[in-house]
């Protein structure tokens, strides 16, 4: 006979089991590194999911996870849980002017990229579309000065519900705080509804951007056409030292010969084994 006087049993943890196959298949289906340290972090990030589902042990959940029906249904959810996306308008500012003052009148004069052709821009882990969206505006900024210059920019992320916000370019006012007042004047629409402080992105420039779903992962990115400049900026950081040069490997492959890959602050690459060089801080371009 159960003891009256024994309290409820706590909800239950995930076990050090279940959080090592979970680890594991984070590694392998999406590149990213989870050591031990983040268990909690997993753990609280898939509560919901388990609430969301009626489930009550993370057992279970990972049982239905590994499932086809769950690698079909329930992984798109779970990438979502378990992905970081940190972003922000104009974060690393230089390399944005690098583009401009350096990369760009370089690449026009002796290439014709933007010119002769459009500048084809990947933004290749995008989040909520900051950064490919400060890339239209620094790119349109470019082109009221740079008679027929032209650019397309391709914009990636493995999240779907980032993705859904990146492509309504709509944004608390908090958010645009980085963006010159005079850029926001042109590029941004504020929202009519005074309750709701937000602002959305110009039609004209949301145009310039196309959003797609993309894991890095993949053997084959299926884009067809060569990159001028990529935007590969705190993504390694969360992958091992062979997944990065894997990456980056694929990367080179799609990037034009000349053309430059941009890095985050903190991402450091050896040259010596990619056929890339340094041209500035976390700044590289491919070898002919």
């Amino acid at each position: 006979m159960a003891d009256p006087w024994c309290s409820a049993p706590p909800h239950p943890n995930l076990s050090a089991g279940d959080f090592n196959k979970l680890s594991s298949f984070i590694q392998a289906r999406l590149g990213i590194k989870m050591p031990v340290v983040k268990k909690g972090m997993i753990e609280s990030r898939l509560r919901k999911r388990l609430k969301s589902l009626n489930m009550e042990f993370y057992s279970h959940y990972c049982d239905y996870l590994f499932s086809p029906e769950g690698v079909e249904k329930e992984l798109p959810h779970f990438i979502d849980e378990v992905t970081t996306n940190k972003t922000d308008f104009f974060r690393e500012p230089k390399h944005f002017t690098c583009l401009v003052d350096r990369i760009l009148p370089g690449m026009t004069a002796l290439r014709g990229p933007g010119k002769r052709k459009k500048l084809m821009v990947w933004s290749c882990a995008c989040s909520q579309g900051d950064e490919p969206y400060t890339l239209a505006m620094v790119l349109s900024e470019y082109a009221r000065v740079s008679p027929g210059f032209d650019f397309s920019i391709f914009a990636t992320d493995i999240s779907n519900r980032v993705l859904e916000t990146a492509k309504t370019g709509i944004y608390d006012a908090g958010e645009i705080e980085p963006v010159p007042m005079g850029l926001r004047k042109k590029y941004l629409l504020k929202s009519r509804d005074k309750s709701r402080p937000l602002v959305r992105i110009v039609p004209e420039l949301r145009k310039k951007v196309a959003f797609r779903r993309l894991n890095l992962m993949n053997k084959d990115f299926c884009i067809r056409q060569k990159m001028d400049i990529i935007f590969c900026r705190n993504v390694t950081i969360y992958f091992d030292n062979r997944t990065t040069e894997q990456l980056l490997f694929k990367l080179c492959n799609q990037l034009e010969p000349g053309g430059f890959i941009f890095m985050g602050h903190s991402e450091f690459l050896d040259c010596k084994r990619l056929p890339l060089v340094a041209v500035a801080p976390t700044v590289y371009q491919k070898v002919k």
